[in-house]
């Protein structure tokens, strides 16, 4: 049996200590679980200037005493030249894309510059930090005119400091977002998706004591006697021997202890918790405190473990039904990034069966991997190397495993996520390998509690037989992969004559299949993009997955159409991916009942095992 369930006293160590370098000019480390913390939202109203030769930056540059648009300047001598001024331009809410606030900005890609004026009276006790939930692609921060730094990321988190920045009164923050697509980025110039651009998530000024708690981990302790386990990490001047409480008030359960010189101290805990599944999704209230600061949390405890081609939950064999989710909202198709939103779309999924969502192709926010855990909802959580990238550069690479050390950052805590996905669909080479073997040891360093996946491919070895040949496939725990036979594989009949065979013995995981139709458009099974088209691709897919040996569960792409600049044709896709089996408003397909009707005979079957 091999097993990724459990992490030691020493991994546990290497995950606190491993996650505290700086990623990015001028950030600091995540702050863990920094909803819990004192905050004033930014949310609302930002002024803006749509910038697309970025005059602004290169006014910055080629003079830094300026500062260019950051310096946030109000002009009212009109005797004066200027040509730029926050006041009197437009806004857009923060959190949310340009793309679908401003009819203009629809394909624009380029630089916008935010402004937001707040104010603040700091206590001279406290440090203040300026977070980022998420900003698409390349962002620069400025505080009362100071460059805080840089990020380079559409889909994790950023922290600045700003302790001795803030004035007693009125600050300005300004924000240069930019969402060109770089042929050397994470996701490079081509994707399946809309290139949602601008300060897509939530904006907080976090207040904390001048010592913190900045980090914590809590996992079943790999030990016979069982218990839990974990580490602590302290922020400050202050951090050395400090005495630290972890309590579990519904399992009676405390420890104390003290930290090293470093501010980092593990510890373990005896407690017998009920163990979190999608029948009971048990969740515990955890807290974790130092005197002057507690943090609480909401943590659940569970194993994930693969024997062979089974899949394990909590030591049981578990099928998992599932369906892959884009970071798109429902019924206004932006960039999703609230709790509203996130409940919405797993309401779909719960009514369609799902015990498991494939949260792709990058990090999604982190109301939909609490609201998927709160309702027993296994998590396969993913970074955008896709398709094909320059796996030869080294900054390519470097920006790839920072977005992966960031995704494990946020949540590692959270039991629902069992897979840590590193790739999709990308094509075989020496360098890929190098490349993704690389991301798959560095996310096994991070986080011994999890499976590692990647959505591979399958390849036809004669008429009829399909397989997955990856040399991946020797280096994560699952065989997982996209086909969509019936769809770009022939037609729909394909899927009544097609067999499977594997060399690995591992669990079989279907991350993608499905097939395209607009709701409402109606004709016979032979038409594509036909409601009936996509019902009867469905019930014969699922046909054919009653017979792939050792399938543990799938993800069929997508619950919900969304935009993508790729699909483009008039009357039918219109700009968006039509593989939903929901419409773009909310409409269910025909599809959806047949795959809500499978998963409901697959949890029966399972439940008689």
């Amino acid at each position: 049996m091999k097993i990724r369930c459990f992490a030691t006293a020493v991994a546990l160590s290497a995950v606190c200590v491993a996650l505290a370098s700086s990623p990015d000019a001028g950030t600091r480390p995540l702050i863990q679980n920094a909803h819990a913390r004192d905050a004033l939202s930014l949310d609302g109203q930002w002024k803006i200037i749509v910038d697309p030769y970025e005059n602004g930056y290169y006014d910055y540059r080629l003079n830094p005493t300026d500062e260019g648009y950051a310096q946030d300047r109000d002009y009212t001598d009109r005797t004066r030249l200027q040509e730029y001024e926050f006041e009197t331009d437009r806004s857009l809410n923060v959190p949310g894309d340009w793309n679908t606030q401003m009819p203009e900005l629809y394909y624009y890609e380029g630089t916008v510059w935010y402004r937001k004026r707040f104010n603040y009276t700091p206590e001279a006790s406290c440090r203040q930090f300026l977070h980022f939930d998420g900003a698409n692609y390349n962002t620069i921060v400025w505080l009362n005119g100071r460059r805080l730094g840089n990020h380079r990321g559409g889909f994790t988190g950023f922290t600045f400091e700003v302790t001795d920045l803030l004035n007693d009164g009125e600050n300005s923050v300004v924000v240069k977002v930019d969402n060109k697509r770089e042929p050397e980025g994470v996701p490079t110039v081509n994707s399946d998706w809309w290139n949602y651009g601008g300060i897509t998530r939530s904006v907080n000024l976090l207040e904390t004591p001048a010592t913190f708690i900045s980090d914590y981990t809590l996992h079943l302790a790999d030990t016979p006697n069982g218990g839990l386990s974990g580490c602590i990490t302290l922020d400050g001047d202050d951090k050395a021997s400090r005495e630290f409480t972890v309590t579990i008030p519904e399992l009676k359960a405390t420890v104390s202890g003290v930290t090293d010189a470093d501010g980092h101290a593990e510890f373990s805990l005896k407690a017998r918790p009920e163990l979190w599944s999608p029948e009971s999704p048990r969740l515990y209230d955890v807290t974790f405190a130092i005197d002057g600061d507690d943090v609480a949390d909401r943590i659940g405890f569970r194993t994930i473990a693969t024997d062979g081609t089974r899949l394990l939950l909590n030591g049981k064999e578990i099928f998992c039904r599932g369906i892959s989710i884009h970071e798109e909202a429902p019924f206004t198709n932006g960039r999703a990034w609230n709790r509203d939103q996130a409940e919405t779309l797993l309401d779909w999924a719960a009514d369609l069966g799902c015990n498991f969502v494939r949260l792709a192709h990058y990090p999604h926010n982190e109301h939909m991997v609490r609201a998927a855990e709160e309702r027993g909802m296994l998590v396969w959580s993913e970074i955008p190397v896709y398709w094909t990238i320059h796996w030869d550069d080294a900054d390519t690479y470097a920006n790839a495993e920072r977005q992966l050390s960031d995704m494990i950052a946020r949540d590692r805590n959270r039991c629902a996520v069992v897979v840590w996905s590193i790739a999709n669909e990308t094509p075989v080479s020496d360098a890929r390998n190098r490349f993704l073997g690389s991301l798959a040891d560095k996310a096994r360093a991070l986080d011994g509690t999890r499976l590692i996946g990647a959505a591979m491919e399958k390849r036809e070895v004669s008429p009829g037989v399909m397989t997955v040949d990856d040399p991946l496939s020797d280096i994560i725990d699952l065989v997982s992969f996209n086909e969509y036979v019936g769809w770009y594989d022939g037609t729909n009949e394909k899927c009544d004559r097609v067999s499977w065979t594997f060399d690995v013995k591992k669990p079989v995981f279907i991350s993608e299949f499905g097939g395209g139709a607009r709701y409402g458009c109606h004709g016979d099974t032979t038409t594509l993009f036909t409601e009936e088209n996509q019902e009867d691709l469905y019930r014969r897919h699922t046909a054919m997955l009653d017979r792939i040996p050792g399938l543990a569960g799938c993800t069929p792409w997508i619950l919900k159409d969304f935009r993508s600049p790729r699909r483009q044709l008039r009357g039918i896709q219109d700009d968006f991916n039509r593989k939903g089996l929901v419409s773009e408003q909310g409409q269910k397909k025909k599809a959806y009942y047949v795959l809500r009707d499978w998963y409901a005979r697959k949890r029966a079957a399972h439940t008689q095992r």
